[in-house]
């Protein structure tokens, strides 16, 4: 349940929200430390209850952990198995920057609020592009369980990064991740190793799902026109936690015809931010990239947006991405740099139909699905 409006936050709470994040970003700066007790530590544990009652009002921070849940579950497409994923601190903390009671709209359109997030963002930038970063590398390796997955990289020797930044956006060996179908021309695959949501349309992403107001076709693409082709179209989410494979990849094959960036701000992507009604819509509001493919062999239209998240540093198409390039399905296309990130692929009425495993994970249990770069989502009838 959200927060009612009548439970209005007081200023403070927002210059509490301020500080917090500040804190956090400075901790990070201390590379050689366990992420995991600085910006990942886990929102629930007892260390981090702590550290919040100390800077937040007690009665509007009571009322904020009444109203929200403190991580997500998600379900193993292999195993079918589902776990809790807690939420990190930081991502804790930027939850605080999106509710503000009655008065929500007015105090998340300021340029307060904008302005820290983006000075944030390019804070950890820095931080992370900065040499010495590097001591940061193996506490993350650790920290989030990676050593088994080191061998799938083009560079599995952790000590050969120059920066933190260079490993988060990590690349794989040229046959780590397999295309699941590469013949069948008609199959999509996932853009991304990623919890992913599918909707066979808008409408049920809108109702099962995207729950901030705001949210429309047009406003996501930044185009009426580019709207309209996709009406009544399928809808595929993928988030990327921060451990996750940082690169993401074409779900079809075809040609580039349009990129178009999109201003925007530095909103966390979780889905407690996502799917509670009466939040604002992170996807409209925050960074992204509008890449347009007219898809091979069918010449449909599909819209890859690449969504910049809570500390994002950056969004980077790989060389030789441009327009009028041609892509192939599995192909990888950029790079975020650090922090949490989504890709949303959109296919117009009747070019896809989604796989019905995801597509029931997705609305009937509310929960994403772990899936890996080139596995199958879907085909076209």
């Amino acid at each position: 349940m959200s927060p009612q409006p009548s439970q209005e936050l007081p200023a403070d709470h927002l210059a509490a929200a301020e500080l917090a994040l500040n804190d956090l970003t400075d901790q990070a700066g201390k590379h050689g430390e366990d992420p995991k007790s600085t910006l990942h530590a886990p929102a629930n544990a007892h260390k981090s209850h702590s550290w919040f009652r100390s800077l937040f009002p007690y009665d509007s921070l009571q009322n904020f952990e009444n109203a929200w849940h403190l991580g997500n579950y998600v379900i193993n497409r292999e195993t079918g198995e589902k776990t809790f994923e807690d939420m990190s601190i930081y991502v804790r903390a930027g939850m605080h920057l999106l509710y503000y009671g009655s008065e929500q709209q007015n105090v998340l359109h300021t340029k307060r609020v904008r302005a820290l997030l983006t000075e944030q963002s390019i804070k950890m930038g820095k931080q992370y592009d900065a040499p010495q970063s590097v001591d940061h590398i193996r506490p993350f390796i650790e920290s989030f369980h990676l050593q088994s997955t080191l061998p799938e990289l083009k560079q599995p020797d952790p000590t050969q990064y120059k920066n933190f930044n260079e490993f988060f956006a990590r690349e794989l060996k040229p046959n780590a991740r397999p295309i699941a179908e590469a013949e069948n021309d008609k199959a999509v695959s996932s853009p991304a190793d990623c919890r992913l949501t599918a909707f066979s349309t808008i409408d049920l992403a809108t109702k099962y799902w995207i729950k901030g107001f705001g949210f429309s076709l047009e406003r996501l693409l930044d185009s009426a026109e580019l709207a309209r082709q996709f009406d009544g179209g399928g809808i595929v989410i993928a988030r990327l936690a921060p451990q996750d494979y940082h690169r993401w990849h074409a779900p079809v094959s075809g040609k580039v015809t349009s990129i178009t960036d999109i201003a925007g701000t530095y909103y966390t992507v979780n889905p407690q931010a996502i799917n509670e009604a009466g939040t604002l819509d992170v996807f409209c509001e925050n960074r992204r990239s509008v890449m347009m493919v007219e898809r091979q062999p069918t010449k449909a239209p599909v819209a890859i947006i690449a969504v910049g998240a809570m500390l994002v540093g950056s969004i980077k198409y790989n060389p030789g991405v441009e327009v009028e390039a041609q892509i192939e399905r599995g192909q990888c296309l950029g790079a975020f740099l650090y922090g949490g990130s989504t890709v949303i692929v959109v296919y117009p009425k009747g070019e896809v139909e989604l796989d019905q495993d995801l597509v029931k994970n997705s609305t009937e249990q509310n929960c994403e699905t772990l899936v890996r770069v080139g596995w199958r989502v879907g085909a076209g009838p």
